[in-house]
């Protein structure tokens, strides 16, 4: 939810990078879930809404935990798909969370995996079209972008899979897609 936003990193070109958490609002910022989250020697909770749950991961993982905060984020990912369901709305919005969590940690090949299944599972739920859907994608692909070179064509190839399934070959994601693929393949070859 807000991890990068917290985490400040400048490795990303934030003009291009879609968050998969929105925008935090002032409200988020002066919620009890915020407050909770000063800095202890304790993990954080898990009790309360998935809003909260989701910012104890951030907490764990801006307090150096990153190990805590993929254990935090995997137990929500369990409990809200025992209470959800695995195709729901809430679920998807869960593992885009551990697909950002996973980049933020290198493992870029899980990340984009997780990315992927929130497309898929948005395309199912809310039709390919749909303007979260079409979001997914370019978070997808925003993702992708930063990944290192090295791990960009196999998972570039995976994502151009997806992208062309769901939205079709003549989608922007997927014309962007295979046009950066066709860069980074062309630039490999160098």
């Amino acid at each position: 939810m807000i991890l990068h936003t917290l985490t400040g990193s400048s490795t990303m070109d934030d003009a291009t990078l879609y968050r998969p958490w929105g925008t935090v609002t002032p409200t988020f910022w002066g919620s009890a879930a915020v407050a909770e989250l000063i800095p202890g020697t304790g993990p954080a909770p898990l009790s309360g809404t998935v809003q909260e749950r989701l910012a104890a991961v951030a907490h764990a993982y801006t307090a150096d935990r990153p190990d805590q905060a993929a254990d935090l984020a995997r137990q929500l990912d369990a409990k809200v798909t025992a209470q959800y369901g695995d195709a729901h709305l809430r679920t998807a919005e869960v593992r885009e969370v551990r697909g950002h969590l996973a980049h933020l940690m290198g493992d870029h090949r899980s990340a984009v995996g997780w990315y992927l299944h929130v497309v898929r599972l948005r395309a199912g739920l809310q039709g390919p079209q749909h303007p979260d859907t079409v979001g997914a994608s370019r978070r997808a692909y925003s993702l992708w972008r930063n990944v290192p070179a090295a791990d960009a064509v196999p998972l570039g190839s995976e994502l151009l899979s997806t992208v062309t399934a769901v939205h079709g070959p003549e989608s922007a994601v997927a014309q962007h897609t295979r046009d950066g693929l066709t860069a980074l393949t062309e630039q490999a070859l160098l």
